[in-house]
């Protein structure tokens, strides 16, 4: 009876160690500025790089939730990415020209 309790423990622990190693990612949350549903788009979009798992980015509380592999890409290089499409965050300022690109409703003040 031991020995099935101790091999039932066994088989637990190695498939949630095996779920824990598989998710094997890093979730973020910050800022980036933007106005609407278009803004969620664009932003959201341009995450479409190796490494970004589930990106969210919130109207409303301007907040976005990035999950992704730390072994593929870092939180500056997700950044950088949402830079280059024009809007700025709490890593980078958007990239001057792409902002002067986005739609009228999408071009927020900028600080």
């Amino acid at each position: 009876m031991k020995n099935i309790i101790l091999f039932i423990s066994i088989l637990i622990f190695t498939a949630t160690s095996i779920n824990v190693s598989a998710s094997g990612g890093q979730t973020e949350k910050f800022k980036v500025w933007g106005n609407c549903g278009m803004c969620k788009k664009t932003i959201e979009k341009s995450l479409k790089i190796e490494g970004v798992k589930k990106a969210s980015w919130d109207v409303k509380s301007k907040e976005l939730t990035v999950s992704f592999d730390p072994k593929k890409t870092s939180l500056k290089a997700i950044q950088t990415a949402i830079c280059a499409a024009g809007y700025d965050n709490d890593g980078c300022k958007g990239n001057d020209e792409a902002y002067e690109k986005l739609h009228s409703c999408c071009k927020y003040d900028r600080k």
